[in-house]
């Protein structure tokens, strides 16, 4: 199975991949409509909208990237078990 990613700038998985998808797991939209959600609970078609419009510069815009590839390849449950509970 081949998967093409379409990141604004690659994130660096070969160099830490647990650790990335840690922080990853763990950040919250920082602005918004969805502030305070976290990147892993962004719904599919919010992420569409930022892969069509252009993600943010920056960490914030790779990490929503990779929250796009990761939701288009149905790949959450690589994820989801390592967003925090509550």
């Amino acid at each position: 199975m081949c998967f093409r990613l379409f990141l604004p700038k690659p994130i660096d998985l070969q160099h830490d991949p647990q650790h990335e998808l840690m922080v990853l797991a763990r950040t919250k939209m920082p602005f918004g409509k969805y502030e305070g959600r976290y990147l892993a609970h962004l719904p599919e078609h919010y992420l569409v909208w930022y892969h069509q419009k252009g993600f943010p510069k920056g960490k914030l815009g790779q990490q929503l990237g990779l929250m796009y590839e990761i939701k288009l390849n149905g790949l959450e449950k690589l994820i989801l078990p390592l967003v925090p509970k509550g």
